[in-house]
């Protein structure tokens, strides 16, 4: 009887491995779902709805994009994870998973999911009033170790981009400043132009439009190496080059999926979105929106990710912002 039992239990492990490879053969059978994280009409949306018509077309499919923003985009890792790992629900996402275990909002983060593509990054940047005396990230901290907290510096919260990027650089330069939260970059930046606050760590693409009209000037770059879109603007690596290790950190935007799902579904899906990406259309809305282009996948976007994860989730924690030390979850600190 066990002789048969294990016969037939054999039988059943065989022909569950024969369907999911024939499934992974034929993939893409069906729709398939593309969860975003943040609201319709952000910039995340804005990059999945651009690069997904040209990925539907190589795929032989519809990608049906939902927006499910909440916790900072928790909820739609969260749903993603929810899911079976077959392919069929991806999550589109930015940055902000890879602090999630830290803040104590998810269990989950990008080491739990595979990295299908990573589309685009953002550039980060300071801006400042036009009337501040400071123009350059060097002036700015000495004026403001000079004039303690009297600087006024725009956030979105303690574990928002602007506030890490101002952490990454007190983790070399000790200097105080009053940090005044926002309900996001709009708001601060109108903060910015009406002189409430004086500086704001920023995304390039979102300040853009303003820095072109002359009504704010960039300070800074938190880069190691200067940009082509900002010609004429140092990194901050010229001033302070013990950051290049936890350079560049900005905005980024990509398409994610299960852990376990099958590699040859995972790799279909890579090739789709990653020729999308590398299309004129593509690039040429990135590069108008003050992004760049990526194009990673494999082995390349799992260690982008994980690099992002260790200098987010040790900068919130230095700045006593992490609910966990990154030490609980092995995350490996970046050292200089």
């Amino acid at each position: 009887m066990r002789k048969k039992w294990l016969n037939s239990a054999g039988a059943a492990v065989l022909a569950f491995s024969a369907a999911t490879s024939v499934s992974a053969a034929d993939y893409p059978s069906k729709n398939i779902q593309g969860i975003i994280m943040w609201g319709a009409g952000g910039s995340t949306d804005s990059v999945m709805r651009t690069v997904t018509p040209d990925a539907e077309k190589l795929l032989g499919t519809d990608v049906i994009l939902v927006n499910r923003p909440g916790g900072s985009g928790a909820l739609a890792t969260k749903f993603v994870n929810a899911k079976r790992a077959d392919g069929y629900t991806l999550l589109m996402g930015a940055e902000n998973p890879q602090i999630y275990k830290v803040l104590g909002l998810s269990k989950i983060d990008y080491s739990d999911m595979i990295p299908v593509s990573l589309l685009a990054q953002g550039i980060s940047i300071f801006v400042a009033r036009n009337e501040t005396p400071y123009n350059n990230l060097k002036e700015f901290i000495d004026y403001a170790k000079a004039h303690p907290k009297d600087v006024k510096v725009g956030s979105t919260g303690p574990a928002g981009l602007p506030s890490i990027l101002l952490s990454i650089l007190k983790s070399d330069q000790k200097f105080e400043v009053t940090s005044v939260p926002y309900n996001g970059d709009s708001p601060a930046l109108t903060a910015l132009l009406s002189g409430a606050v004086d500086v704001m760590p920023i995304t390039y693409g979102v300040a853009k439009e303003y820095i072109r009209a002359g009504q704010v000037k960039v300070i800074g770059l938190m880069d190691k190496k200067p940009n082509d879109q900002l010609p004429g603007v140092e990194p901050v690596t010229t001033y302070f080059p013990h950051l290049a290790g936890k350079l560049p950190y900005s905005a980024f935007f990509g398409i994610f999926a299960k852990a376990g799902t099958p590699d040859d579904v995972v790799n279909k899906l890579s090739q789709a979105f990653n020729t999308a990406a590398a299309q004129g259309d593509f690039k040429k809305l990135i590069e108008d929106k003050g992004y760049e282009y990526l194009g990673l996948s494999g082995q390349k976007a799992a260690d982008y990710v994980e690099r992002f994860r260790k200098v987010g989730s040790w900068t919130v924690y230095e700045a006593g912002a992490a609910k966990f030390s990154p030490a609980k979850f092995n995350i490996e600190k970046i050292h200089d």
